[in-house]
């Protein structure tokens, strides 16, 4: 009995030496301090890692947000018939500005006459054609019977234009002799030429209408 009692006490006293488990073991420290300082290294690198106040570093360009002016060179459907469109950008001051600024511009070209007279040779054919109301190859002068054919042919050859077989008939006494032989049917119209063009030209002249004064 006096062996038991020592035993239980020394069983007691090394239950009360058992050593106190660290708090800081089992999260991958060897001690709580160490622990520690390795928060206090982390901290330290994420301040030096950490960008300036003047806002995110990045390599790209920032896209800028301003929307690009339009061009008013840009040709596009009107909008002038538009009421809404119109009303909010135009008045009635600004319509009837813009409406004065139209006339002001506004050029009239008033027609002008079919030349009657001078000694060029458009005149003397202008002058002749409007002088006459016969048709082409209706005889109107007396001719030799018998003309050449040939003759008509050959001499009428010798011209570049109708134009200038007529002016030059006409300047060695056509259309009422025809020395030349070249207009052999007494028409007056020397080698095909035609007095239709210049009259036409007269009759479109007359009939054009009267210009309004307001618009001129």
């Amino acid at each position: 009995m006096q062996y038991f009692v020592p035993a239980v006490m020394v069983l007691a006293l090394g239950a009360c030496n058992a050593k106190v488990p660290d708090s800081g073991a089992g999260v991958g420290f060897g001690s709580y301090s160490s622990y520690e300082q390795q928060r206090a290294a982390r901290e330290a690198e994420l301040q030096r890692q950490k960008p300036q106040s003047g806002g995110v570093v990045s390599g790209e360009t920032p896209t800028s947000t301003q929307t690009k002016p339009a061009n008013s060179n840009n040709l596009g459907i009107s909008d002038e018939q538009d009421f809404d469109a119109v009303s909010g950008r135009e008045s009635i001051e600004s319509d009837k500005e813009r409406l004065a600024r139209q006339k002001e511009q506004y050029v009239v070209i008033a027609p002008t006459n079919v030349p009657t007279g001078g000694s060029s040779q458009g005149a003397t054919l202008v002058n002749y054609a409007l002088s006459t109301t016969n048709r082409v190859g209706e005889s109107v002068y007396k001719r030799a019977s018998g003309a050449s054919q040939s003759r008509y042919a050959k001499n009428c050859q010798k011209y570049v234009s109708s134009d200038m077989a007529q002016a030059d008939f006409l300047k060695n006494g056509g259309p009422r002799k025809d020395r030349n032989g070249v207009d052999p049917d007494g028409d007056g119209f020397a080698c095909g030429w035609d007095p239709r063009p210049f009259r036409n030209a007269r009759k479109a002249a007359v009939s054009r209408p009267a210009i309004p004064a307001e618009a001129r």
